[in-house]
């Protein structure tokens, strides 16, 4: 365009280009005067003149406007904002990216203030910003953030601006530099992170060079930064670990750029140190590896509490031996194992003898000293693939493997029994001690764990019940009575509920007069299939359960009425005598005063009861049993001791719990002969218990001789199938009715 204005200015060319065209024309031109030609020459070349300057005009201003419209298309379509300002900041002009900027569309930015869009806090700023652009020729700068008018994120742009030669306006460009800037504090946070972090990183090359490393590098592993780059990534290596390991981490680097988990490394000191080590790649364009980053942390001490953690749930602190969690999973791990080798194992479990008699009398401490002397011994009779475990208490188990001959356990056991049969030197104490083992085999006494460890369990059992201090085999005979002992369980849970107790009257004579005086109630148990269960059958299990507890209630409960229609009937002195179970004394601190409060709700004298008690509960009196016993006395409630002369016999807990009636063991009575040595003994039980002020009752009398011998004695009262064997109620009431 500059060229063909300057051809349009040249007055020479467009003089020359006129004459052309003229010459062209002339052929058609009239012939007249030299002057008259002459002018009309030049007037004929002006015309000329006049029309190539105009055909060059509009030329020109065709290249203008095209111009113009790329200029305009590139103003709008620049990807930075471009805007003129007034000295007041008002929009003069604005392309298509700063109004996108600004968020509003052009044509409603026409004199609106920029400040409209800027944060007020950063309005001084900007004002400022403004002046020093009108106050100099120099382009200024600065960062701000905008508010966009359509509210979508604030942005930070980056401004620079210059003043206009009119000195009005100036011309600026705003950059968007969000990303930037958010990209800026990301990497200062990964860096403070980087610098900051607990964990050691360590950077390097595709050639294992250690490019760089972070503070924490140098504290865990007391290598500077100046000392780590450039070393190849051996520089910690401890040489715990073999070849084979190495070739496993790099193997999974090389396919998955990752690897994971524990190694042990080495420090600048020398000190080796276990470490949890994460290791990623970092790969180019072209998927070539440029970095692996190293991320770890010392985990020695973490480990040595994870071992103590496990140890001590898994192993007996007084012992060390493995505890019930691991014999269990031991016990699991060494059945499969002799399923899959086809030889058998063999499970033990050994339960002290009286062990309890070493604490109460030694104290616990002796009875620790002599559970890891056990300990230590039972360890020297196994071998090292058999397992020793404490369940607890004073119970062991023992894991016999890969049994090639039985024998050996019967040998095993014979062993065990002669080493715990030795002394246990206490601290200074000697005390004795024997085990009772019960043994049970897999797989020939069952495939099933669980079932196993009953089995030991049952034999054991056995083997006390044998005599203790010796072993016992299973058998299918313990499993069947083992079975009915549940079956009698859940029966026994639905008697009381369903009525399936009652009670039956035994009557206790006074020998001197033939007359009823009391009576002792005895529980009979009705099973709708089974038909009468003995008590000697249901009590052990009932006591043993905790079931006692709510059948003792209700005995006390039944006889306290009955006693109440008896003593109002017939003599206001009758009694009748109830058995109260030591597990009652134990269980229920305060089951005697429920009694009392029950008697005097039915207006019952504490004389019309009579408790009985074994001589066992006496032996075991603490202070709870003493006080449930005294105050019984204090209630007017008498107390028998029931089968005197089979337990220990102390004549001062006689004297201590002011005992009022002794009854005579039937084992004493039931072969009394006038010769026999039994009635010596009942005579001397009669004449201890008469000094003492003690009334005796004696059991189990079948025959007039035996009573006779007995009135002769001065014994006070008898109990026997010669008088009536025990009755219910009705029958009972007949008794007293005949005499």
């Amino acid at each position: 365009m500059i060229k063909k204005i300057q051809q349009f200015t040249d007055t020479d060319n467009l003089r020359r280009r006129a004459e052309q065209q003229l010459i062209q024309q002339q052929s058609t031109v009239p012939c007249f005067e030299v002057d008259a030609k002459k002018l009309l020459h030049e007037l004929q070349v002006h015309r000329i003149e006049l029309e190539i300057q105009n055909e060059e005009l509009l030329i020109a201003q065709t290249e203008v406007e095209e111009s113009l419209k790329r200029y305009t298309e590139l103003y709008d379509m620049a990807p930075v904002g471009y805007l003129t300002l007034g000295r007041d900041g008002a929009i003069h002009q604005i392309n298509l990216k700063a109004a996108r900027q600004l968020g509003i569309f052009r044509a409603q930015l026409k004199q609106q203030r920029f400040s409209a869009f800027i944060r007020a806090d950063s309005l001084p700023v900007f004002n400022d910003f403004l002046s020093s652009v009108f106050a100099g020729k120099a382009a200024q700068s600065c960062e701000l953030p905008l508010l966009p008018a359509d509210r979508s994120p604030t942005l930070i742009v980056h401004i620079e601006a210059i003043a206009n030669d009119d000195d009005q306006t100036c011309r600026m460009i705003l950059v968007d530099i969000t990303e930037r800037k958010d990209n800026e504090e990301k990497l200062k946070l990964a860096h403070l992170v980087y610098q900051a972090i607990g964990e050691a990183i360590m950077v390097a090359d595709a050639d294992n060079r250690i490019v760089t490393v972070n503070p924490a590098f140098t504290e865990l592993t007391g290598y500077t930064l100046q000392e780590a780059v450039g070393q190849s990534t051996t520089l910690l290596k401890s040489g715990r670990q073999n070849e084979a390991f190495y070739r496993l981490m790099w193997s999974a680097l090389e396919i998955t750029g990752h690897w994971q988990g524990e190694i042990w490394n080495r420090r600048k000191n020398g000190e080796i140190y276990l470490e949890w080590l994460t290791i990623n790649t970092v790969y180019d364009d072209q998927n070539n590896v440029r970095h692996r980053v190293a991320l770890f942390s010392d985990i020695t001490d973490q480990k040595h509490a994870e071992q103590t953690i496990w140890q001590q749930a898994n192993f007996d602190s007084l012992t060390g031996l493995p505890n019930r969690h691991m014999f269990y999973e031991r016990l699991a791990q060494e059945m499969k194992k002799s399923q899959r080798m086809g030889l058998p194992l063999a499970l033990l479990f050994l339960d002290l003898d009286h062990f309890k008699d070493v604490n109460d009398t030694m104290g616990h401490g002796k009875g620790d000293l002599l559970l890891k002397e056990m300990a230590r011994r039972l360890l020297n009779c196994v071998r090292n693939t058999d397992t020793v475990a404490r369940l607890g208490g004073d119970e062991f188990t023992i894991i016999l493997t890969q049994l090639h001959e039985q024998d050996s356990i019967e040998r095993l056991a014979q062993d065990i029994l002669c080493q715990l049969a030795k002394p246990f030197d206490l601290a200074g104490d000697c005390a004795y001690v024997s085990v009772s083992i019960g043994i049970t085999l897999y797989p020939e006494d069952t495939d099933d764990i669980d079932t196993l460890i009953k089995n030991a369990d049952q034999a054991m059992y056995a083997a006390k019940a044998q005599g203790r201090n010796c072993h016992h085999y299973f058998t299918i005979s313990m499993q069947e009575a083992a079975l009915t002992r549940m079956r009698l369980i859940n029966d026994l849970r639905n008697a009381l509920a369903e009525c399936q107790f009652w009670l039956a009257y035994q009557p206790i004579v006074e020998l001197t007069t033939g007359n009823i005086r009391k009576a002792e109630a005895l529980i009979r148990w009705q099973h709708p299939t089974r038909g009468l269960i003995s008590p000697a059958e249901f009590i052990p299990v009932a006591e043993a359960t905790g079931m006692i507890i709510d059948i003792g209630e209700w005995i006390f409960r039944e006889a306290a009425q009955q006693a109440v229609r008896w003593c109002t009937e017939h003599h206001d002195d009758f009694q009748i005598s109830i058995n109260k179970s030591p597990v009652q004394f134990q269980k229920e601190g305060n089951g005697h005063l429920v009694w009392f409060d029950y008697m005097r709700e039915l207006g019952l004298s504490g004389q019309s009861i009579v408790v009985e008690i074994t001589e066992g509960l006496l032996m075991d009196a603490g202070a709870m049993i003493t006080g449930q016993l005294l105050a019984f006395r204090d209630a007017g409630i008498q107390i028998s001791l029931d089968d005197f002369g089979t337990g220990y016999s102390s004549l001062s807990y006689l004297k201590k719990f002011d005992i009022d009636y002794l009854k005579i063991d039937q084992s004493f009575t039931r072969n009394l002969t006038p010769k026999a040595s039994d009635l010596a003994l009942c005579e001397a039980i009669i004449v201890m218990a008469h000094k003492l002020g003690i009334k005796v009752i004696a059991e189990g009398i079948e025959t007039r001789e035996q009573c006779d011998l007995l009135i002769a004695a001065g014994c006070d009262y008898g109990q026997g199938y010669l008088f009536s064997r025990p009755v219910p109620a009705d029958e009972f009431k007949n008794l007293l009715v005949t005499g």
